[in-house]
Protein backbone atom coordinates (compact mmCIF):
# COMPACT_ATOMS: atom_id res chain seq x y z
CA UNK A 1 0.00 0.00 0.00
CA UNK A 2 1.48 3.32 -1.11
CA UNK A 3 -1.62 5.38 -0.29
CA UNK A 4 -3.97 5.19 2.68
CA UNK A 5 -7.45 3.83 2.11
CA UNK A 6 -9.81 6.77 2.55
CA UNK A 7 -13.52 6.28 3.14
CA UNK A 8 -16.30 8.74 3.94
CA UNK A 9 -15.65 8.37 7.68
CA UNK A 10 -11.85 8.52 7.80
CA UNK A 11 -8.72 6.82 6.58
CA UNK A 12 -6.58 3.79 7.30
CA UNK A 13 -3.11 2.68 6.27
CA UNK A 14 0.15 0.99 7.23
CA UNK A 15 2.27 3.14 9.54
CA UNK A 16 5.48 4.27 7.85
CA UNK A 17 4.26 3.25 4.40
CA UNK A 18 0.84 4.65 3.54
CA UNK A 19 0.30 6.46 6.83
CA UNK A 20 2.53 8.98 8.60
CA UNK A 21 2.25 12.08 10.84
CA UNK A 22 2.11 14.42 7.85
CA UNK A 23 -0.88 12.62 6.33
CA UNK A 24 -2.89 12.50 9.56
CA UNK A 25 -2.06 16.14 10.33
CA UNK A 26 -3.23 17.29 6.91
CA UNK A 27 -6.38 15.20 7.12
CA UNK A 28 -7.19 16.67 10.54
CA UNK A 29 -6.76 20.16 9.09
CA UNK A 30 -9.15 19.36 6.26
CA UNK A 31 -11.68 18.10 8.79
CA UNK A 32 -11.40 21.21 10.97
CA UNK A 33 -11.94 23.74 8.21
CA UNK A 34 -15.74 23.63 8.15
CA UNK A 35 -16.30 22.44 11.72
CA UNK A 36 -18.21 24.63 14.19
CA UNK A 37 -16.40 26.56 16.93
CA UNK A 38 -15.11 24.63 19.91
CA UNK A 39 -12.48 22.09 20.83
CA UNK A 40 -11.77 18.77 19.14
CA UNK A 41 -11.66 15.59 21.21
CA UNK A 42 -8.71 13.43 20.20
CA UNK A 43 -8.68 9.79 21.29
CA UNK A 44 -6.79 6.66 20.28
CA UNK A 45 -6.86 2.93 20.71
CA UNK A 46 -3.93 1.15 22.34
CA UNK A 47 -1.64 0.73 19.33
CA UNK A 48 1.83 2.12 20.14
CA UNK A 49 1.84 4.15 16.91
CA UNK A 50 -1.23 6.02 18.14
CA UNK A 51 0.66 8.37 20.45
CA UNK A 52 2.88 9.62 17.63
CA UNK A 53 -0.08 10.18 15.32
CA UNK A 54 -2.02 11.87 18.12
CA UNK A 55 0.81 14.35 18.70
CA UNK A 56 0.76 15.22 14.99
CA UNK A 57 -3.01 15.79 15.02
CA UNK A 58 -2.90 17.96 18.15
CA UNK A 59 -0.04 20.00 16.69
CA UNK A 60 -1.79 20.49 13.35
CA UNK A 61 -5.07 21.60 14.90
CA UNK A 62 -3.41 23.85 17.49
CA UNK A 63 -1.34 25.44 14.70
CA UNK A 64 -4.51 26.70 13.00
CA UNK A 65 -5.93 28.00 16.27
CA UNK A 66 -8.18 25.06 17.19
CA UNK A 67 -8.15 23.90 20.83
CA UNK A 68 -7.91 20.15 21.45
CA UNK A 69 -8.83 17.81 24.28
CA UNK A 70 -6.47 14.87 24.75
CA UNK A 71 -8.55 11.93 25.98
CA UNK A 72 -5.65 9.56 25.33
CA UNK A 73 -6.47 5.81 25.13
CA UNK A 74 -10.24 5.63 24.86
CA UNK A 75 -12.77 3.29 23.26
CA UNK A 76 -14.38 4.55 20.06
CA UNK A 77 -17.96 4.68 21.48
CA UNK A 78 -16.64 6.66 24.44
CA UNK A 79 -15.32 9.26 22.01
CA UNK A 80 -18.87 9.98 20.92
CA UNK A 81 -20.03 10.36 24.51
CA UNK A 82 -17.16 12.71 25.34
CA UNK A 83 -17.86 14.95 22.35
CA UNK A 84 -21.42 15.52 23.53
CA UNK A 85 -20.38 15.85 27.16
CA UNK A 86 -17.78 18.53 26.35
CA UNK A 87 -19.88 20.29 23.67
CA UNK A 88 -16.97 19.80 21.28
CA UNK A 89 -16.80 20.78 17.63
CA UNK A 90 -16.05 17.18 16.74
CA UNK A 91 -13.56 14.46 17.39
CA UNK A 92 -10.98 12.12 15.91
CA UNK A 93 -10.44 8.55 17.04
CA UNK A 94 -7.04 7.19 16.01
CA UNK A 95 -7.62 3.52 15.33
CA UNK A 96 -7.40 0.82 12.70
CA UNK A 97 -10.18 -1.14 14.42
CA UNK A 98 -9.70 -4.87 13.77
CA UNK A 99 -6.76 -4.50 11.37
CA UNK A 100 -3.35 -5.98 12.29
CA UNK A 101 -0.88 -4.06 14.45
CA UNK A 102 1.00 -2.47 11.52
CA UNK A 103 -2.14 -0.49 10.58
CA UNK A 104 -3.55 2.66 12.08
CA UNK A 105 -6.08 5.24 10.97
CA UNK A 106 -8.49 8.04 11.76
CA UNK A 107 -12.23 7.97 12.35
CA UNK A 108 -13.97 11.35 12.18
CA UNK A 109 -16.78 12.37 14.54
CA UNK A 110 -19.22 15.25 14.19
CA UNK A 111 -20.34 17.56 16.98
CA UNK A 112 -23.36 15.23 17.47
CA UNK A 113 -20.98 12.53 18.70
CA UNK A 114 -21.45 10.26 15.69
CA UNK A 115 -19.25 9.20 12.81
CA UNK A 116 -19.52 11.90 10.16
CA UNK A 117 -22.14 11.26 7.46
CA UNK A 118 -21.14 10.55 3.88
CA UNK A 119 -21.53 14.08 2.52
CA UNK A 120 -19.31 15.56 5.24
CA UNK A 121 -16.70 12.86 4.75
CA UNK A 122 -16.63 13.56 1.01
CA UNK A 123 -16.10 17.27 1.66
CA UNK A 124 -13.22 16.49 4.01
CA UNK A 125 -11.61 14.31 1.37
CA UNK A 126 -11.88 17.07 -1.25
CA UNK A 127 -10.35 19.65 1.09
CA UNK A 128 -7.59 17.22 2.02
CA UNK A 129 -6.64 16.94 -1.63
CA UNK A 130 -6.96 20.63 -2.50
CA UNK A 131 -6.78 23.00 0.47
CA UNK A 132 -3.84 24.67 2.20
CA UNK A 133 -3.83 25.39 5.91
CA UNK A 134 -4.33 28.89 7.31
CA UNK A 135 -1.57 28.86 9.95
CA UNK A 136 -1.97 31.12 12.97
CA UNK A 137 0.54 33.49 14.52
CA UNK A 138 2.06 32.70 17.91
CA UNK A 139 -0.61 34.63 19.81
CA UNK A 140 -3.53 32.81 18.16
CA UNK A 141 -2.47 29.19 18.52
CA UNK A 142 -4.86 26.66 20.01
CA UNK A 143 -4.24 24.94 23.33
CA UNK A 144 -4.14 21.27 24.29
CA UNK A 145 -5.67 20.05 27.53
CA UNK A 146 -5.89 16.55 29.00
CA UNK A 147 -9.22 14.93 29.89
CA UNK A 148 -8.62 12.89 33.04
CA UNK A 149 -12.06 11.29 33.50
CA UNK A 150 -13.07 9.70 30.23
CA UNK A 151 -15.35 6.86 31.32
CA UNK A 152 -17.84 8.01 33.98
CA UNK A 153 -20.45 9.52 31.65
CA UNK A 154 -20.34 6.57 29.29
CA UNK A 155 -20.76 4.05 32.09
CA UNK A 156 -23.68 6.04 33.52
CA UNK A 157 -25.37 6.17 30.10
CA UNK A 158 -25.09 2.39 29.67
CA UNK A 159 -26.15 1.51 33.22
CA UNK A 160 -29.37 3.53 33.09
CA UNK A 161 -30.64 1.42 30.16
CA UNK A 162 -30.62 -1.89 32.05
CA UNK A 163 -31.75 -3.46 35.34
CA UNK A 164 -28.43 -3.24 37.13
CA UNK A 165 -29.85 -4.58 40.40
CA UNK A 166 -30.98 -7.78 38.67
CA UNK A 167 -27.54 -8.23 37.10
CA UNK A 168 -25.80 -7.62 40.43
CA UNK A 169 -27.98 -10.24 42.06
CA UNK A 170 -26.78 -12.91 39.64
CA UNK A 171 -23.06 -12.54 40.46
CA UNK A 172 -22.11 -13.57 36.96
CA UNK A 173 -18.64 -15.00 36.32
CA UNK A 174 -17.38 -13.13 33.28
CA UNK A 175 -14.29 -13.30 31.10
CA UNK A 176 -13.47 -10.07 29.28
CA UNK A 177 -11.05 -10.48 26.39
CA UNK A 178 -9.84 -6.91 25.89
CA UNK A 179 -6.71 -8.20 24.11
CA UNK A 180 -4.67 -5.22 25.35
CA UNK A 181 -7.05 -2.89 23.53
CA UNK A 182 -8.83 0.32 24.51
CA UNK A 183 -11.86 -1.53 25.88
CA UNK A 184 -10.01 -2.84 28.92
CA UNK A 185 -10.41 0.38 30.90
CA UNK A 186 -14.16 0.92 30.73
CA UNK A 187 -15.01 -2.76 30.34
CA UNK A 188 -13.57 -3.86 33.66
CA UNK A 189 -15.10 -0.89 35.47
CA UNK A 190 -18.53 -1.60 33.99
CA UNK A 191 -18.41 -5.27 34.98
CA UNK A 192 -17.19 -4.37 38.45
CA UNK A 193 -20.17 -2.03 38.75
CA UNK A 194 -22.39 -5.04 37.98
CA UNK A 195 -20.72 -7.02 40.82
CA UNK A 196 -19.48 -9.60 38.33
CA UNK A 197 -16.59 -11.90 39.14
CA UNK A 198 -14.36 -10.62 36.34
CA UNK A 199 -11.29 -12.11 34.70
CA UNK A 200 -9.67 -9.83 32.13
CA UNK A 201 -7.39 -11.07 29.37
CA UNK A 202 -5.10 -8.29 28.15
CA UNK A 203 -6.05 -5.77 30.82
CA UNK A 204 -3.16 -3.39 30.07
CA UNK A 205 -4.03 -1.30 26.99
CA UNK A 206 -0.59 -1.37 25.37
CA UNK A 207 -1.53 -2.71 21.93
CA UNK A 208 0.49 -5.89 22.32
CA UNK A 209 -2.28 -8.12 21.04
CA UNK A 210 -2.16 -11.70 22.32
CA UNK A 211 -4.07 -12.89 19.25
CA UNK A 212 -5.03 -11.33 15.93
CA UNK A 213 -7.36 -8.44 16.71
CA UNK A 214 -10.41 -9.31 14.63
CA UNK A 215 -12.78 -11.25 16.95
CA UNK A 216 -13.36 -14.26 14.68
CA UNK A 217 -13.75 -17.89 15.71
CA UNK A 218 -10.24 -18.77 14.57
CA UNK A 219 -8.62 -15.85 16.37
CA UNK A 220 -10.55 -16.52 19.60
CA UNK A 221 -9.85 -20.25 19.85
CA UNK A 222 -7.53 -19.78 22.85
CA UNK A 223 -10.12 -17.59 24.56
CA UNK A 224 -12.65 -20.42 24.31
CA UNK A 225 -10.15 -22.68 26.02
CA UNK A 226 -9.81 -20.11 28.83
CA UNK A 227 -13.59 -20.07 29.28
CA UNK A 228 -13.60 -23.79 29.99
CA UNK A 229 -10.51 -23.51 32.19
CA UNK A 230 -11.92 -20.70 34.34
CA UNK A 231 -15.52 -21.95 34.42
CA UNK A 232 -17.12 -18.60 33.58
CA UNK A 233 -20.71 -17.98 32.48
CA UNK A 234 -19.89 -15.89 29.44
CA UNK A 235 -16.94 -14.33 27.62
CA UNK A 236 -17.06 -10.91 25.96
CA UNK A 237 -14.42 -10.36 23.26
CA UNK A 238 -13.68 -6.88 21.95
CA UNK A 239 -11.73 -5.54 19.01
CA UNK A 240 -8.94 -2.98 19.73
CA UNK A 241 -11.17 0.11 19.79
CA UNK A 242 -14.10 -1.69 21.47
CA UNK A 243 -16.87 -0.88 19.03
CA UNK A 244 -17.34 -4.57 18.18
CA UNK A 245 -18.22 -7.47 20.45
CA UNK A 246 -18.11 -11.24 19.92
CA UNK A 247 -19.60 -13.72 22.38
CA UNK A 248 -18.46 -17.08 23.76
CA UNK A 249 -20.82 -19.10 25.93
CA UNK A 250 -20.05 -20.91 29.17
CA UNK A 251 -19.16 -24.10 27.29
CA UNK A 252 -16.43 -22.30 25.35
CA UNK A 253 -18.55 -22.27 22.19
CA UNK A 254 -17.90 -19.35 19.88
CA UNK A 255 -21.25 -17.63 19.44
CA UNK A 256 -19.77 -14.86 17.35
CA UNK A 257 -20.55 -11.31 16.38
CA UNK A 258 -23.83 -11.72 14.48
CA UNK A 259 -25.60 -12.92 17.61
CA UNK A 260 -24.50 -9.86 19.60
CA UNK A 261 -26.88 -7.60 17.73
CA UNK A 262 -29.61 -10.24 17.54
CA UNK A 263 -29.62 -10.99 21.28
CA UNK A 264 -29.65 -7.28 22.12
CA UNK A 265 -32.52 -6.66 19.71
CA UNK A 266 -34.55 -9.62 20.98
CA UNK A 267 -34.10 -8.46 24.59
CA UNK A 268 -34.91 -4.81 23.98
CA UNK A 269 -38.02 -5.56 21.93
CA UNK A 270 -39.16 -8.17 24.44
CA UNK A 271 -38.86 -5.80 27.41
CA UNK A 272 -40.52 -2.98 25.43
CA UNK A 273 -43.44 -5.31 24.66
CA UNK A 274 -43.80 -6.61 28.22
CA UNK A 275 -43.39 -3.18 29.79
CA UNK A 276 -41.92 -4.48 33.06
CA UNK A 277 -38.37 -3.15 32.75
CA UNK A 278 -36.83 -0.34 34.88
CA UNK A 279 -35.90 1.44 31.65
CA UNK A 280 -39.13 1.42 29.61
CA UNK A 281 -38.94 1.79 25.84
CA UNK A 282 -41.53 2.27 23.15
CA UNK A 283 -41.32 -0.22 20.31
CA UNK A 284 -40.23 1.35 17.05
CA UNK A 285 -38.30 0.83 13.84
CA UNK A 286 -34.98 -1.02 13.72
CA UNK A 287 -32.10 -0.44 11.30
CA UNK A 288 -29.36 -2.89 10.32
CA UNK A 289 -26.99 -3.02 7.36
CA UNK A 290 -27.42 -5.18 4.27
CA UNK A 291 -24.72 -7.63 5.43
CA UNK A 292 -26.36 -8.43 8.77
CA UNK A 293 -28.13 -11.70 9.52
CA UNK A 294 -31.77 -12.30 8.71
CA UNK A 295 -32.13 -13.34 12.37
CA UNK A 296 -32.80 -9.66 12.99
CA UNK A 297 -35.60 -9.60 10.41
CA UNK A 298 -37.23 -12.59 12.11
CA UNK A 299 -37.00 -10.89 15.51
CA UNK A 300 -38.44 -7.60 14.22
CA UNK A 301 -41.31 -9.47 12.55
CA UNK A 302 -41.97 -11.40 15.77
CA UNK A 303 -42.52 -8.14 17.68
CA UNK A 304 -44.30 -6.32 14.88
CA UNK A 305 -41.78 -3.55 14.22
CA UNK A 306 -40.44 -2.43 10.84
CA UNK A 307 -36.86 -3.26 9.95
CA UNK A 308 -34.83 -1.26 7.43
CA UNK A 309 -31.49 -2.09 5.81
CA UNK A 310 -28.77 0.43 4.99
CA UNK A 311 -25.50 0.17 3.11
CA UNK A 312 -22.63 -1.29 5.14
CA UNK A 313 -20.89 1.23 7.37
CA UNK A 314 -21.71 2.79 10.69
CA UNK A 315 -22.38 6.22 9.16
CA UNK A 316 -24.93 4.72 6.77
CA UNK A 317 -26.71 2.83 9.55
CA UNK A 318 -26.89 5.96 11.71
CA UNK A 319 -28.19 8.09 8.82
CA UNK A 320 -31.07 5.67 8.31
CA UNK A 321 -31.69 5.35 12.05
CA UNK A 322 -32.14 9.12 12.27
CA UNK A 323 -34.35 9.17 9.17
CA UNK A 324 -36.60 6.40 10.52
CA UNK A 325 -36.43 7.51 14.17
CA UNK A 326 -35.21 4.02 15.03
CA UNK A 327 -35.28 2.74 18.60
CA UNK A 328 -32.25 0.48 18.01
CA UNK A 329 -29.86 -0.56 15.29
CA UNK A 330 -26.41 -1.78 14.46
CA UNK A 331 -24.26 -3.98 12.29
CA UNK A 332 -23.83 -7.73 12.37
CA UNK A 333 -20.09 -7.38 12.96
CA UNK A 334 -20.82 -7.17 16.67
CA UNK A 335 -21.76 -3.50 16.73
CA UNK A 336 -25.07 -2.64 18.44
CA UNK A 337 -26.11 1.02 18.33
CA UNK A 338 -28.39 2.26 21.11
CA UNK A 339 -29.55 5.89 20.62
CA UNK A 340 -30.15 6.09 24.36
CA UNK A 341 -26.36 5.81 24.85
CA UNK A 342 -24.97 7.20 21.62
CA UNK A 343 -25.07 6.90 17.85
CA UNK A 344 -21.93 4.76 17.74
CA UNK A 345 -21.37 1.00 17.60
CA UNK A 346 -20.78 0.10 21.21
CA UNK A 347 -19.41 -3.14 22.70
CA UNK A 348 -20.36 -1.95 26.19
CA UNK A 349 -24.01 -1.67 25.15
CA UNK A 350 -23.67 -5.27 23.98
CA UNK A 351 -22.15 -6.42 27.27
CA UNK A 352 -24.83 -4.73 29.35
CA UNK A 353 -27.79 -5.89 27.25
CA UNK A 354 -26.59 -9.51 27.10
CA UNK A 355 -26.16 -9.63 30.88
CA UNK A 356 -29.52 -7.90 31.33
CA UNK A 357 -31.16 -10.55 29.13
CA UNK A 358 -29.50 -13.39 31.04
CA UNK A 359 -30.61 -11.90 34.36
CA UNK A 360 -34.17 -11.08 33.26
CA UNK A 361 -34.79 -14.52 31.77
CA UNK A 362 -32.65 -16.50 34.25
CA UNK A 363 -31.10 -18.19 31.23
CA UNK A 364 -27.57 -18.92 30.08
CA UNK A 365 -26.18 -17.32 26.95
CA UNK A 366 -26.44 -20.63 25.09
CA UNK A 367 -30.14 -20.88 26.03
CA UNK A 368 -30.77 -17.36 24.74
CA UNK A 369 -28.99 -18.20 21.49
CA UNK A 370 -31.00 -21.39 21.03
CA UNK A 371 -34.25 -19.39 21.14
CA UNK A 372 -33.25 -17.32 18.10
CA UNK A 373 -33.87 -18.65 14.56
CA UNK A 374 -30.61 -20.18 13.35
CA UNK A 375 -28.94 -19.61 10.00
CA UNK A 376 -25.48 -20.39 8.72
CA UNK A 377 -23.39 -17.43 7.64
CA UNK A 378 -20.03 -17.67 5.91
CA UNK A 379 -17.74 -14.68 5.44
CA UNK A 380 -14.84 -14.77 3.02
CA UNK A 381 -12.49 -12.17 1.60
CA UNK A 382 -10.17 -11.91 -1.38
CA UNK A 383 -7.33 -9.46 -1.96
CA UNK A 384 -7.93 -7.28 -5.02
CA UNK A 385 -6.99 -3.92 -6.48
CA UNK A 386 -9.72 -1.57 -5.30
CA UNK A 387 -10.03 0.09 -8.72
CA UNK A 388 -11.06 -3.27 -10.19
CA UNK A 389 -14.03 -3.78 -7.87
CA UNK A 390 -16.75 -1.93 -9.88
CA UNK A 391 -16.06 -3.92 -13.06
CA UNK A 392 -15.88 -7.14 -11.04
CA UNK A 393 -19.26 -6.49 -9.46
CA UNK A 394 -20.78 -5.63 -12.83
CA UNK A 395 -19.59 -8.96 -14.21
CA UNK A 396 -20.97 -10.94 -11.26
CA UNK A 397 -24.30 -9.12 -11.61
CA UNK A 398 -24.44 -10.27 -15.24
CA UNK A 399 -23.77 -13.87 -14.22
CA UNK A 400 -26.66 -13.80 -11.72
CA UNK A 401 -28.97 -11.54 -13.75
CA UNK A 402 -31.87 -14.02 -13.54
CA UNK A 403 -32.03 -13.64 -9.75
CA UNK A 404 -33.22 -10.60 -7.79
CA UNK A 405 -30.15 -8.38 -7.26
CA UNK A 406 -29.77 -5.31 -5.07
CA UNK A 407 -27.05 -2.69 -5.74
CA UNK A 408 -27.52 -0.74 -2.51
CA UNK A 409 -23.97 -1.66 -1.51
CA UNK A 410 -21.93 -3.80 -3.85
CA UNK A 411 -24.16 -6.62 -5.05
CA UNK A 412 -26.64 -8.57 -2.93
CA UNK A 413 -28.17 -11.61 -4.65
CA UNK A 414 -31.44 -13.02 -3.29
CA UNK A 415 -31.82 -16.80 -3.58
CA UNK A 416 -35.16 -16.95 -1.77
CA UNK A 417 -34.15 -19.04 1.22
CA UNK A 418 -30.66 -17.50 1.21
CA UNK A 419 -28.65 -14.47 0.10
CA UNK A 420 -25.09 -13.58 -0.82
CA UNK A 421 -23.39 -10.16 -0.77
CA UNK A 422 -20.27 -9.11 -2.67
CA UNK A 423 -18.75 -5.73 -1.83
CA UNK A 424 -15.44 -3.94 -1.73
CA UNK A 425 -14.08 -3.13 1.71
CA UNK A 426 -13.96 0.50 2.83
CA UNK A 427 -10.87 -0.15 4.95
CA UNK A 428 -8.73 -2.81 3.24
CA UNK A 429 -7.71 -3.73 -0.35
CA UNK A 430 -10.11 -6.68 -0.40
CA UNK A 431 -13.56 -7.73 -1.51
CA UNK A 432 -15.80 -9.41 1.02
CA UNK A 433 -18.27 -12.19 0.31
CA UNK A 434 -21.07 -12.83 2.81
CA UNK A 435 -23.51 -15.68 2.36
CA UNK A 436 -26.34 -16.74 4.67
CA UNK A 437 -28.47 -19.84 4.19
CA UNK A 438 -30.35 -22.48 6.21
CA UNK A 439 -27.25 -24.72 6.20
CA UNK A 440 -23.50 -24.16 6.15
CA UNK A 441 -23.14 -26.32 3.04
CA UNK A 442 -25.62 -24.13 1.17
CA UNK A 443 -23.89 -20.93 2.30
CA UNK A 444 -20.56 -22.34 1.19
CA UNK A 445 -21.98 -23.22 -2.24
CA UNK A 446 -23.19 -19.63 -2.68
CA UNK A 447 -19.74 -18.28 -1.83
CA UNK A 448 -18.17 -20.75 -4.27
CA UNK A 449 -20.47 -19.59 -7.05
CA UNK A 450 -19.54 -15.95 -6.52
CA UNK A 451 -15.83 -16.75 -6.30
CA UNK A 452 -16.05 -18.58 -9.65
CA UNK A 453 -17.72 -15.53 -11.18
CA UNK A 454 -14.98 -13.31 -9.77
CA UNK A 455 -12.35 -15.58 -11.31
CA UNK A 456 -14.13 -15.38 -14.66
CA UNK A 457 -14.09 -11.59 -14.38
CA UNK A 458 -10.34 -11.62 -13.77
CA UNK A 459 -9.77 -13.98 -16.73
CA UNK A 460 -11.90 -11.76 -18.97
CA UNK A 461 -9.81 -8.69 -18.17
CA UNK A 462 -6.47 -10.44 -18.47
CA UNK A 463 -4.31 -9.48 -21.51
Amino acid sequence: MSEPIISVSGLRGIVGESLNPQIVGNYALAFSTAAPPGPFVITRDSRPSGSVLADAIHAALNSVGRPTVDAQITATPTTGVLIRQLCAAGGIQISASHNPIEYNGMKLFSSEGRVVPKNIGQQVLERYRNDEAAWMTHDRLGSRVVCKNTTSQHIASVVRTIDSDAIRGCKFRVLLDANHGAGALLGERLLDDFDCNVTVLGSIPNGRFEHLPEPTAENLRTVGEKVREYGVDVAFCQDPDADRLALIDGNGRYIGEEYTLAICLEHILRTATMGNHPFPRTRGPVVINCASSRMNEDIAKKYGVPLFRSAVGEANVVDLMLEKNAMFGGEGNGGPIDPEVGLVRDSFVGIAQVLDAMAARNKTLSELVDEIPRYAMIKRKTTVALNSVPAMIDHVATVFRRLPCDRLDGLRIDHGDAWVLLRGSNTEPIVRIFAEAPTEDRAGELCDEVERAIAESTDTRAP
